[in-house]
């Protein structure tokens, strides 16, 4: 059984973020040797999967910042 923690944690993550407070969040907490985003990058990705931000300008950890890895390993271009 989850404890109340890790229930505040899930919702924390699966909350709407602006896209300051997601860029902020992701490059804190991603793994050494990860790229990096920045807002241009963000806003390309954005752009390139607009079916992913039915809320435009709303993201969410748990949605978005697995796609957002994948997508800056496979466009190295997009992070620089």
């Amino acid at each position: 059984m989850r404890n109340k923690k890790d229930k505040e944690q899930q919702d924390l993550n699966e909350a709407p973020v602006t896209l300051a407070a997601f860029l902020e969040s992701y490059n804190q907490n991603i793994p050494a040797g990860f790229p990096r985003s920045t807002v241009a990058a963000l806003k390309k990705f954005q752009e390139a999967h607009p079916i992913l931000f039915k809320q435009k300008d709303a993201r969410s950890v748990t949605r978005h910042r697995k796609k957002l890895m994948d997508w800056l390993s496979s466009n190295p271009d997009e992070h620089r």
